[in-house]
């Protein structure tokens, strides 16, 4: 293993944010009503105005599109409906001549159930060698399938051939899982990261980096609502130690290109320290904080605990701490967290904090989840796999509203949406300058915060701590608390009225008065 000092301190993913675009919703070129690699390239001026230093893009590879993308039939070709290689090149090529890094997402898990591997592995015979890249396994002696694992998204992990034979999904049935134990998936995978890195992508996000590997032999799990489980134990198909071996292959193929190429990890684990794994030196760059993500709101000693312990576990193997509160699989944080007032305040919150953050697009808008889509309009696969009594996370994917007037909010010219845009878009697309111009001077700023963060003593229900350059405090109690004495305002994230900090609200103070405190 590589020493922790050998891990350049300056690189750019040590510190960036990074905006994740959800293509089929972000912007529509060509007037079908999806989002694409056109309208993302027309949009790029917002984002290099907006402050961010790299893009992250949900996957845009051919795909039957059960998944949004997720169920990938060709790792090496743009899918029609998001354009052509073509558009990703020039598009590729504008993000940079903006000085915008492009991160994709690549999905090695599974595949879809369309991929020429595993249409062939269906028209073979059970123990051939296309079987062998998926996991197939025979039925038990009563039909039942091998064990008792649960998809992530309901049901049974396991769907029955027509020969009798089972097969693996962790996800939907149209997205078999790939054996990693398998050599040939191996040398697959470090083609298509070889294809999109010499076409100059800065980087990945690894989709289900924690699930390629499963337990040998197949135990059963031996408990129901394993899902609920997720990131709270180990389980014999998530966040098994066989994985790091794959993620140190990888970093050695990053570490080969030239311009600090990157990889964040999309992983769910039990503890921090088992999270941290994931960021070695000799592994990824970057794993998402998902404790942060889920801390309570409520309880400020526990959002103070979330972040402790990631930079904890983070600083432990010299890796950044990766912060987020939105992506395209939860519910959007503005109605998570109950309000657009507390949003802002934990997006200032999240971007004062030491290491890298992630936008999801519409964050600067101050979108809400759409919480009342028509059934027939509803596209996620959780949707259907639960009967329609779990919503799915369609509604954290409408289409953005750019303009307020315009067809389709400005998403489409035609008026065209995949999903449809609800009448409040309308207001947000009009009233959306506050909210943005919040995030574009946070953003700004960010760049003069150095340093470790210290924490203050503080009042209950406030999390008030410094960093070289400003002071941040907290208050998440339902009263005002008063500023320190002279304290100089950089940015706040509600109105500052006197001396006293809203409740629900962030402030940023220069460092002179965090100093003298």
């Amino acid at each position: 293993m590589s020493d922790i000092s050998d891990v350049p301190q300056q690189a750019w993913w040590r510190t960036a944010v990074i905006y994740e675009v959800y293509v089929r919703s972000f912007a529509d070129g060509d007037g079908d009503g999806v989002g694409d690699l056109a309208g993302l390239r027309e949009r790029l001026p917002h984002l290099r105005d907006l402050g961010v230093d790299a893009i992250w893009l949900t996957p845009f590879f051919r795909s039957p599109m059960v998944d949004g993308g997720y169920d990938v039939s060709d790792y090496r070709d743009v899918d029609p409906s998001l354009g052509s290689l073509a558009d990703f090149d020039a598009m590729l090529a504008a993000a940079h001549a903006l000085d915008l890094r492009v991160i994709i997402d690549v999905v090695p898990n599974h595949t879809s159930s369309q991929h020429a591997w595993f249409t062939q592995a269906l028209q073979e015979l059970p123990g051939g060698p296309a079987r062998a890249r998926y996991h197939f396994h025979p039925a038990t002696t009563d039909g039942e399938p091998p064990n008792d694992w649960e998809s992530v998204f309901g049901g049974p992990a396991w769907t029955r051939t027509a020969d009798g034979e089972w097969y693996l999904h962790l996800f939907d049935p149209a997205q078999p899982d790939l054996n990693w134990d398998n050599p040939d998936v191996r040398v697959e995978f470090e083609g298509v990261l070889r294809f999109w890195l010499d076409r100059g992508v800065d980087g990945f996000r690894i989709d289900v980096a924690h699930g390629m590997v499963k337990a040998a032999g197949y135990p059963a799990a031996g408990l129901t609502g394993q899902i609920g489980l997720l990131g709270r134990r180990v389980l014999p198909y998530f966040d098994q130690d066989g994985v790091h071996e794959i993620h140190k292959a990888w970093r050695k193929i990053l570490d080969s290109y030239p311009g600090q190429r990157m990889a964040v990890a999309e992983a769910w684990a039990s503890t921090p320290q088992r999270l941290a794994r994931y960021t070695a030196p000799d592994e990824l760059h970057q794993a998402f904080n998902f404790e942060f993500l889920q801390a309570d709101w409520g309880d400020p000693a526990a959002v103070r605990a979330s972040i402790d312990s990631c930079l904890h576990a983070a600083g432990s193997v010299g890796a950044p701490a990766t912060w987020v509160l939105s992506n395209h699989d939860v519910r959007r944080h503005v109605t998570r967290l109950g309000s657009l007032e507390r949003a802002n305040a934990a997006a200032l919150l999240m971007l004062a904090l030491p290491g890298s953050a992630y936008l999801y697009q519409g964050d600067e808008l101050g979108l809400p989840e759409v919480l009342d889509l028509p059934a027939d309009a509803r596209q996620d696969p959780v949707w259907f796999r639960s009967g329609g009594t779990d919503p799915g996370r369609d509604g954290c994917r409408v289409p953005l509203p750019w303009e307020s007037e315009a067809p389709a909010y400005g998403f489409s010219a035609t008026g065209a949406s995949w999903l449809p845009q609800p009448p409040a878009w309308a207001a947000l697309a009009r009233d959306r300058s506050s909210t943005v111009d919040l995030y574009r001077a946070a953003l700004a700023l960010r760049r003069r915060l150095t340093g470790p963060l210290r924490w203050h003593e503080s009042p209950d229900g406030v999390l008030d701590f410094a960093r070289d350059g400003f002071r941040c405090i907290v208050n998440l109690s339902p009263e005002p608390v008063a500023l320190p004495d002279g304290a100089e305002v950089a940015l706040a994230s509600r109105p500052i009225d006197g001396s006293t900090v809203p409740a629900d609200a962030t402030v940023w103070i220069f460092a002179r008065t965090a100093r003298s405190s």
